[in-house]
């Protein structure tokens, strides 16, 4: 999910307030009644599989850095998060891979979080087994259960997992076809290229996003970042849609909060109905959950049906950001159309169009298409106050003309002046 520039409270009920003439368009969840808040959840999962023994991170082995990562972010955690912890390959140090591979326990359940309790039970944390990742990210989403918001996995991983089946990557594409708004996070503690390869899958399957921690502190730092990104999910769930490659049959949007998915330097396109004396507000959001190359942009045009650009919003970026927006502002101006015979106002119908200007670096996956926020919204117009008027035509140039004549004249006596000075001295 993407967390910049939302507000659904400013969206909620302003459907029943505007009554839009032509086909039905679709509705956001949520807007017909606001749902009760609920407070964010997620469940960090952590390998503590033999390999995790190693002594590579800042001299230390990766068990006691992820071990004060974690005790860091229980300390930071903010106030009303829901927050789990799992472990997978913690117990079991046998050699029976079928037994092995079953070696996965929630330590601390999603709920308020005891800071005293949690980080007791991640000290006791030994490395031992298997790494079963695909078994602990299907428990760990019954962990999280189902509800209007968006719940959030993070994986702490250095190495691929060992025991498959089921395929984490699989496991991934399962969850985020269940539609229940579940977000993995992956965060790699080794340098390995397969390791990288997988749990850009895992992310990429569920719009979530992948980082290579090389020490403590980058650990420590994206795990607070993350943690604290699921307060800013929203209260609903935002509604799926399909944007088409043309404005003709691209499907048509009411005020809310949308969800897509788009590939690399495409263009989707949505229709919205804006009638005279309203504005149109629209934002994107898109994630980048896989690695781009650097130097990228996303637009958000509205035009017309005709192909007329109305307005456009733009925003770039060169690889040091996840998430990269682009707004837009546009009212009805002009005459309004005949009324029809019913006495009431059509309303105008405004394409937008959101592209991308992305490049997958080598060996990254285009599949999926990266995830896609869209916020609609439709308001009463408010025109901006107007500025000086110079006038137009054939008084502007007057002004114009007197203007260089005043400013030429100035320029020339200044010059005079200095120059006799100058002879003088």
């Amino acid at each position: 999910m993407i967390n910049k520039r939302r507000s659904t409270a400013v969206l909620l009920g302003l459907l029943a307030t505007t009554a839009l003439i032509g086909p039905t368009p679709a509705r956001a969840d949520g807007e017909t009644a606001e749902p009760p808040a609920e407070p964010p959840k997620v469940e960090l999962v952590l390998d503590v599989s033999g390999s995790m023994r190693a002594r590579d991170i800042d001299g230390r082995s990766r068990i006691s850095v992820a071990q004060q990562a974690f005790n860091e972010v229980v300390d930071a955690l903010p106030d009303g998060t829901q927050l789990g912890i799992r472990v997978l390959g913690a117990t079991y140090r046998g050699k029976d891979k079928k037994q092995g591979c079953l070696d996965t326990q929630q330590i601390v359940p999603v709920g308020p979080v005891d800071r005293t309790q949690a980080k007791a039970a991640v000290a006791t944390l030994r490395p031992t087994g298997f790494t079963p990742v695909g078994l602990a990210l299907r428990s760990a989403a019954q962990d999280l259960g189902t509800g209007s918001t968006a719940r959030r996995i993070v994986l702490i991983t250095d190495g691929e997992d060992t025991c498959a089946p089921p395929d984490p990557c699989e496991v991934a594409r399962e969850l985020a076809a269940q539609g229940t708004r579940l977000v993995v996070d992956t965060l790699g503690l080794a340098p390995d290229e397969k390791v990288r390869r997988q749990l850009l899958c895992i992310a990429g399957a569920t719009g979530g996003t992948y980082t290579a921690a090389q020490s403590a502190d980058e650990l420590t730092g994206r795990i607070k970042q993350l943690v604290d990104r699921a307060r800013d999910t929203y209260t609903a769930t935002p509604t799926v849609v399909g944007g088409s490659a043309r404005c003709g049959d691209a499907p048509l949007l009411g005020p809310g909060v949308y969800t897509d998915r788009e590939a690399f330097s495409e263009h989707r396109w949505y229709r919205v109905p804006v009638r005279p004396g309203q504005e149109l507000r629209a934002s994107v959001s898109i994630a980048l959950d896989r690695p781009v190359n650097p130097d990228y942009g996303v637009l958000l045009r509205a035009t017309a049906p005709d192909g007329r650009e109305l307005v456009r919003g733009v925003d770039a970026g060169s690889g040091r950001t996840d998430v990269i927006s682009a707004g837009l502002r546009w009212s009805a101006t002009g005459d309004a159309p005949d009324p029809a015979p019913s006495g009431t106002v059509t309303s105008q119908t405004v394409c937008l169009v959101v592209s991308n200007a992305f490049a997958p670096r080598p060996g990254t996956e285009a599949r999926p298409g990266m995830p896609v926020e869209l916020t609609v919204d439709v308001v009463a117009a408010s025109p901006a106050p107007d500025g000086p008027d110079l006038g137009r035509g054939w008084a502007l140039l007057l002004l114009l003309t007197l203007a260089g004549l005043v400013t030429g004249l100035i320029a020339g006596l200044l010059t005079r002046w200095w120059v006799a000075t100058w002879r003088e001295n």
